[in-house]
């Protein structure tokens, strides 16, 4: 039997009543899938949905086979032994118990038929690139991007028939990337794959996508570029369509209105043969009848033609997809060439981020900070924000410098996108905060929903708004993991934002595409302590 994933009739809805799916159906077979949609729409809702972490407000889940999943946060208690964590403490004790000459019956049950079991857990933690690791570590001695990669271990150890990722590749770090996605690439056989996420490499490794839209799945064949290819082709051709069906209500209403006069001109000749008396009483009468009726036959006629034309271009117009880009005009951000920004000499700081000699930024410099997870990178932009201290040496910025943190802590929750704003801009006014606003695509009503209740996406570009319209306005932004989370349509709106920024960059990212995207002039990495000048190039092939 086939390996499958099937939703029918699924329904959720939030406490608040909000609705996120009413009546799915979809069928998960086998092979990759990627599902894909923009932030909000519930992918990872329905991955939850799909897991059992959450319970479906109507309709049913049926499963064929045992179901893995790795959710979007993972939280290990960093007490606990690997082999532990891959859920194999028990047979591998017993077998131990086994070796050491006790036959007790007990230790043969736990072990069953896994008797291969630690070759095979670390086998599967070579191919994902830990195999430094070894089975009596605790997870304390991990880092966050390992910890991640333990946790897939544990999943592909059980060998499930289904297995569920959503945004497998958030925080990690290029090497531990690549080792996922040869995971993702070696999946084969009946299982099922489905994965959530934002990363172009990985969504180019899976076999079909699933686009995820207003409660709707979209099927489309083959991978991320030919999806995205596929949609070209359709919007191009939506985009025909609403021209027509604008063309057509602008033709019912000019016949509309010819029509009208028409019949006005009728009436006219009608009243001023009844006031000339030329005709008999009950000719004209009879005449004026049938008037009256071809006059209502008309009307009703063409309004049903400027109905149906206008219920066409609302069709066509809902098939073309809202992809407002964000475009800002930041003047006051803008740094001359000539300007040093910041200085950092001799520079240590807190886990050991060390930078022997001397290192400068000047204008509108972009620059990319690469390197290994807990290599340093977030404590640097810490530091150089002035929220953490330099343990030696000196870190000083000479610029207006605004940090956001992968955490996307800087709003509060409780108050509106416009009030977050307007605590970093004291001085604007309201109306001056909500023009600013509707450039970043919070127009209306958009501007006064709380933080607490964004989605991801808008959470970002929230946060994004506050620091970018702060006062004084920032000539250096740090940017930490800024794609974690981000929908594809997201990110296209931070390139588009981050094109009109005229200041400084530093970003902190493991996502290539987007470095490359945004114009990145300067390439730096950390690693073992050391902050040293690299290209583009060697960041892909280290």
């Amino acid at each position: 039997m086939h390996t499958s994933l099937t939703c029918i009739s699924l329904s959720f809805s939030w406490p608040d009543g909000t609705p996120v799916l009413d009546g799915l159906d979809a069928a998960f077979g086998p092979g990759r899938t990627g599902l894909v949609g923009v932030n909000g729409s519930g992918k990872s809702t329905l991955l939850k949905l799909l897991a059992g972490e959450l319970t479906p407000s109507g309709g049913t889940v049926r499963v064929t086979g045992e179901l893995g999943y790795l959710p979007q946060n993972i939280t290990l208690d960093t007490s606990l032994r690997v082999d532990e964590a891959l859920g194999i403490a028990a047979v591998r004790a017993a077998l131990h118990a086994i070796e050491a000459g006790d036959v007790d019956e007990a230790h043969f049950t736990a072990v069953g038929d896994d008797w291969d079991v630690e070759e095979r857990a670390l086998a599967v933690l070579g191919e994902l690139g830990l195999g430094h690791i070894g089975l009596d570590r605790t997870l304390g001695e991990v880092s966050g991007g390992e910890s991640v990669l333990l946790r897939l271990a544990a999943l592909l150890l059980r060998r499930p028939d289904v297995l569920l990722l959503d945004e497998p590749t958030n925080n990690l770090d290029l090497h531990a990337r690549r080792r996922l996605y040869e995971a993702v690439d070696t999946w084969s056989g009946p299982g099922a794959l489905v994965v959530v996420s934002h990363d172009r490499e990985l969504l180019d490794r899976v076999d079909r996508i699933a686009d995820l839209r207003a409660g709707e799945l979209t099927w489309y064949g083959g991978n991320l570029s030919a999806y995205e290819e596929a949609l070209a082709v359709e919007q191009e051709a939506a985009a025909r369509m609403v021209r027509v069906a604008e063309s057509d209500l602008r033709k019912q209403k000019r016949e509309l209105v010819e029509a009208q006069q028409k019949l006005a001109r009728r009436k006219r000749y009608g009243q001023k043969m009844w006031d000339s008396k030329r005709e008999p009483k009950i000719v004209m009468g009879a005449r004026k009848r049938a008037a009256q009726e071809s006059a209502g036959k008309h009307r009703i006629l063409h309004e049903e033609r400027l109905s149906a034309a206008r219920e066409r271009l609302d069709e066509a117009a809902d098939a073309v997809r809202e992809d407002d880009e964000i475009r800002v005009e930041l003047p006051h951000t803008a740094v001359p060439p000539g300007r040093t920004v910041f200085t950092l000499r001799a520079l240590e700081v807190a886990h050991g981020a060390l930078r022997e000699g001397a290192l400068d930024l000047h204008g509108p410099e972009r620059v990319a900070l690469t390197g290994r997870n807990g290599a340093g990178k977030t404590t640097l932009l810490r530091t150089l924000a002035g929220e953490l201290p330099p343990v030696r040496g000196e870190a000083d910025v000479h610029v207006p410098v605004r940090f956001l943190p992968q955490r996307l802590d800087v709003l509060d929750e409780a108050l509106t996108v416009a009030e977050n704003v307007a605590r970093f801009a004291p001085g604007a006014t309201d109306n001056r905060i909500r023009a600013r606003l509707a450039r970043f695509l919070f127009r209306g009503a958009r501007a006064d929903r709380t933080a607490g209740t964004l989605s991801g996406g808008e959470r970002f570009r929230a946060a994004l708004a506050a620091l970018m319209l702060a006062e004084p306005a920032p000539q250096l932004l740090l940017l930490d993991e800024p794609t974690n989370n981000l929908d594809m349509a997201s990110v296209r709106q931070l390139v588009s934002a981050l094109e009109s920024y005229e200041g400084a960059l530093v970003i902190a990212s493991h996502d290539l595409p987007f470095l490359e995207s945004v114009g990145i002039t300067r390439w730096l990495q950390l690693d073992g302590g050391e902050l040293r000048e690299t290209s583009a190039g060697e960041v892909v092939s280290g």
